[in-house]
């Protein structure tokens, strides 16, 4: 319901606005002069901040101290025995930004701002410049760019090809490079765990829509069946790395169970080919150990602190997870985990392996929330993300487990406006100069939101959004081109780094380096050359890995002098 007293406050702004136009304050200024002085803002409000800030030496204590705190941390060259990497997907940095302040203060820092090392990644896949999570997460995973859409299949396969050689374009990933080292595997999300991002840690496919047979038989229809793709659920079941995953936790029910079958929810599956994969995966486990399959909250704590398990499978929706705001909403804390509760449990089942673990993490649902245009929901989701890894860096140890954080893409968010310090960043930023209506600090170049900024979809009746109820989650945020869901942004996103090898993440680097770097870091990926036989536990043992890493090269240049020499003899 709109607020009478809002309108008239903001028809009063408007009026001035329109005065201030009427006397010439907004005709175009001379290039150099395209900044307002911030005596013209329209929405006038106080700013809010903490009163030393207006000190110069506050800032250069600040400084200083952030000086010496990055001189403090040394370049560590012992090697990770385990490894946690954390995806925001869709998390750019203006959301990163954004979320401080949803935070509660401008100047505050998500936990993984606090990291020591922080570095930039290109995102681009092989033939789009703006990426999906399909392609950038066969980038940062397994360390080879490729096309639009696809997952650990090489660009030379156009997407949903049916046939093609597949020994010759799909390869390993850092989970399967982990457990041929033989270290404990695990993956965490809070989307469907069959979608793209977690998909890309076990999965091949040319399609990222193949979840399940039923998509690959729709666009597969003439395919012999011997032929035809393996889908993406069947692949975490019976696959060379899915199989192994020690812990999978996510959602994503519908592509386990068939069509005729409904989940502890009531919903139906979407499998045609009539098999329950939920209790092929308990057969196939039964077989390698102590396993079990949760689908609550409470039964997922309960397993995971048992310490009795060797395998398990936790599903808790039919498609993605809820938001966090809906299971706060609609009170299913109980039974609906958040991201912190499942990587709790992650680590409960991991944190006992003797040669260490990998643990890949997706807070999946930043992305979606910006797909729909509300930013409420994908800053709430960012905070639960931040907080899922300052639970991490908290339980392990900064000696022996490097954290890595980064995003597969941006979205299209846009901070603007010059609003003061401490305004709401889910709120008003001010009022145009040009139309007298008000804007939000928080918006978007693209999506449905277009149908909420403008009249009818006229773009020259911009509508007045003053008494939107910007505190509802469901609520869309302005955006200027229509599209029935908002797009990836191109820019680089960050990488942030806590741990041994951290230091080997800064700078700006392609996406698909990331993989490589952690399989240096963490001493897996024989195929690379520098694996030793055994885990290092002190520095000595890294001099000695550093030393065996070096001989190869030592014995080579004395093979090439013994040669020379030879040939000056000959001669």
């Amino acid at each position: 319901m709109i607020n009478p007293v809002r309108c008239a406050v903001f028809l009063l702004i408007a009026l001035s606005a329109i005065s201030l136009s009427a006397r010439g304050e907004s005709t175009p200024r001379e290039p150099g002069q395209q900044h307002p002085r911030s005596d013209r803002r329209v929405f006038q409000s106080v700013p809010i901040y903490d009163k030393q800030e207006e000190e110069s030496e506050y800032w250069r204590t600040v400084a200083q101290r952030s000086l010496q705190h990055q001189a403090a941390h040394p370049k560590s060259e012992r090697k990770a025995k385990n490894v946690v990497y954390f995806i925001g997907d869709g998390m750019g940095l203006s959301t990163v930004a954004a979320a401080r302040m949803y935070l509660g203060n401008e100047n505050m820092y998500l936990s993984f701002e606090k990291f020591p090392y922080f570095g930039l990644a290109k995102t681009y896949c092989v033939n789009r410049q703006v990426a999906d999570s399909a392609c950038t997460a066969t980038a940062y995973l397994s360390g080879v760019k490729i096309n639009y859409g696809m997952l650990n299949v090489a660009a030379s396969v156009k997407r949903s090809s049916c046939e093609y050689d597949r020994n010759a374009t799909e390869f390993k990933g850092l989970l399967e490079w982990a457990q041929q080292a033989g270290k404990a595997t695990g993956i965490v999300t809070t989307t469907r765990i069959t979608h793209a991002t977690p998909g890309g840690t076990y999965a091949s496919s040319a399609d990222r829509n193949w979840e399940d047979d039923t998509e690959v038989n729709n666009d597969c229809p003439t395919t012999r069946q011997e032929d035809k793709p393996v889908d993406i659920a069947t692949q975490l079941v019976y696959g060379a790395v899915g199989k192994n995953l020690k812990v999978a936790l996510g959602c994503g029910r519908r592509h386990f169970i068939p069509a005729d079958v409904k989940d502890e929810d009531g919903k139906a599956g979407k499998r045609s080919d009539g098999v329950n994969l939920i209790e092929a995966w308990k057969e196939v486990h039964a077989d390698m150990g102590e396993a079990r399959y949760v689908s609550d909250k409470k039964s997922l704590l309960e397993a995971a602190k048992s310490k009795q398990l060797d395998y398990l499978l936790g599903l808790f929706d039919s498609s993605h997870c809820l938001y966090n705001l809906e299971i706060d909403d609609q009170k299913l804390g109980e039974v609906k985990p958040k991201l912190t509760d499942m990587v709790d449990a992650a680590l409960s089942m991991l944190e006992d392996s003797k040669q260490g673990y990998v643990l890949f993490v997706e807070g999946g649902l930043i992305d979606t929330a910006h797909h729909s245009n509300r930013p409420r929901l994908s800053l709430e989701e960012t905070k639960e993300f931040h907080k899922a890894i300052e639970l991490a860096r908290t339980r392990t140890s900064e000696e022996d487990t490097l954290i890595v954080v980064s995003s597969d893409h941006s979205h299209t968010l846009m901070y603007n406006g010059y609003p003061t310090r401490g305004n709401d960043i889910l709120g008003i930023g001010d009022i145009s100069d040009k139309d007298g209506l008000p804007y939000t600090t928080l918006s978007y170049a693209n999506g449905e939101g277009f149908y909420q900024t403008y009249a009818d979809g006229n773009p020259s009746k911009r509508l007045d959004v003053a008494g939107y109820d910007f505190s509802d989650y469901r609520q869309r945020y302005l955006a200027t081109v229509p599209l029935s869901s908002e797009t990836h942004g191109g820019e680089d996103v960050g990488v942030y780094a806590s741990g041994p090898g951290a230091h080997l993440f800064g700078g700006s680097t392609e996406q698909n380096v990331i993989p490589l770097l952690i399989a240096y870091a963490a001493n897996i990926g024989d195929e690379f050359g520098w694996v030793t036989s055994t885990v290092p536990d002190d520095d000595n043992a890294a001099s000695l890995q550093s030393m065996s890493q070096l001989l190869p090269m030592c014995l080579a240049v004395v093979c090439a002098f013994a040669r020379q020499l030879y040939r000056v003899v000959l001669e």
